[in-house]
């Protein structure tokens, strides 16, 4: 063929610049009225918004104090101590591998079910020893809700009704149960969707319901903290929004510590903020103070992205 025997296309050699005469361009100056940072205060962080108002009130629930947690000779979470408190959203934040949701399990002691697990330092749950109480009961006041929902496979209404028949001394009739299953519904946001079918498998809700479903069944327990294990990250950002509405309302009623890899999550909900990297805890302190204007350059490296 003609094209395999014609010269190859002529190279184009582009001029390179005179290293000598480039000049370093600079970041854009900011703007009246800003740190150059979009808006943000001092020190900025501008990727969320915050739309929670202060809390009402305050009440410690659980004090970490000074919890390392080793598996075998690997000190996952080193000396850690934090408060938790009723009327608040502490969130947890840090890159995967920092120990904060080993400490999150720690807190009603799912860490110990790992046979390599040790723990030493205490966690009071209302002044007392959470070694000291039964750890089925401790479970009760300090329930969990996992990253990706797990209903029973079972209706909408027995999956708040097992919770509380396990808890009463004999089975109850559905009739009994029914204020308070529809109570837990309602408390985690879900009654007005599901109280024309609570026979619906529960299976078949949406993944947002699922999640709120669980929350429910949590809730059922009339805890006094509540963990939230990244309980958004396998949720589009409507179901998301909705979660989070959640949290915030929850806040009055019940102790609420959220594991978060999302950083606008975290400052759209929470009021307090633990950083840990590598086990430590690097920087505890209000929400708006450590993403605005952390104390620490290795917080200030991570809120802004530089890693993770």
């Amino acid at each position: 063929m003609e094209f395999l025997n014609s010269p190859p296309p002529p190279i184009r050699r582009l001029p390179l610049e005179d290293p000598a005469a480039a000049t370093e361009v600079g970041p854009p100056l900011p703007s009246p009225g800003t740190n150059g940072n979009g808006g943000a205060p001092s020190g900025g962080f501008t990727a969320a918004k915050r739309s929670i108002s202060a809390p009402q009130f305050s009440i410690r629930r659980m004090e970490i104090d000074g919890v390392s947690v080793f598996y075998g000779p690997k000190e996952a979470v080193k000396s850690v101590s934090l408060p938790v408190r009723q009327g608040e959203v502490l969130a947890m934040i840090g890159p995967s591998g920092c120990g904060k949701t080993t400490l999150l399990r720690s807190l009603n002691r799912l860490t110990e079910l790992t046979s390599t697990a040790k723990l030493t330092g205490r966690i009071l749950l209302d002044d007392v020893d959470t070694r000291a109480i039964e750890p089925t009961l401790l479970r009760r006041r300090v329930t969990m809700v996992f990253q990706q929902p797990n209903p029973f496979p079972m209706s909408v209404f027995d999956n708040i009704a097992y919770v509380l028949r396990e808890q009463g001394s004999r089975r109850q009739r559905k009739k009994t149960l029914e204020p308070a299953v529809h109570s837990a519904l309602d408390r985690a946001g879900l009654f007005e969707e599901v109280k024309d079918n609570l026979d619906h498998p529960a299976l078949k809700l949406s993944g947002g319901q699922q999640q709120r479903l669980c929350i429910a069944r949590a809730l059922a327990a009339e805890p006094e903290v509540l963990l939230l294990d990244e309980p958004c990250s396998a949720l589009d950002p409507k179901s998301t929004q909705v979660i989070e509405d959640l949290i915030v309302k929850l806040r009055d009623d019940v102790a609420v510590v959220i594991v978060t890899h999302n950083l606008q999550q975290a400052y759209r909900v929470a009021d307090h903020v633990a950083f840990m990297y590598l086990g430590d805890l690097v920087e505890y302190n209000s929400a708006s103070s450590l993403f605005n204007s952390p104390r620490e350059q290795r917080t200030r490296e991570y809120v802004s992205g530089a890693f993770g």
